[in-house]
């Protein structure tokens, strides 16, 4: 096999793999956005700047961190439940799928 074909075979997987890469990395910040855009829905008055400061903070995941989430959404007249959902959502951690079927 010549040099160059193989050259560019070798490229060509590189480039996939580092794509590939590049494709999951948002998914580690799935739930702060999956907060923001469940209030964003369910209650499109409210301010999207509180919005996004109250998801970061609930996206640490400890009980404070979503307590503070939930009462910064309640001050910007967000109702108990959408707010109390979003912070929840901010608070879980990003899990890959798993295959339940399989023994």
């Amino acid at each position: 096999m010549r040099l160059v074909p193989r050259l560019a075979a070798a490229l060509s997987g590189l480039a996939l793999t580092l794509g590939g890469v590049v494709a999951v990395a948002p998914a580690a910040h799935a739930t702060p956005q999956a907060c923001f855009y469940h209030v964003l829905a369910q209650h499109p008055g409210a301010d999207p700047e509180v919005v996004e400061r109250a998801c970061l903070t609930g996206a640490e995941g400890t009980p404070e961190a979503v307590r503070a989430c939930y009462v910064e959404l309640r001050q910007d007249y967000v109702p108990a439940v959408v707010a109390f959902e979003a912070c929840r959502r901010a608070g879980q951690e990003q899990r890959p799928a798993t295959d339940h079927g399989s023994p």
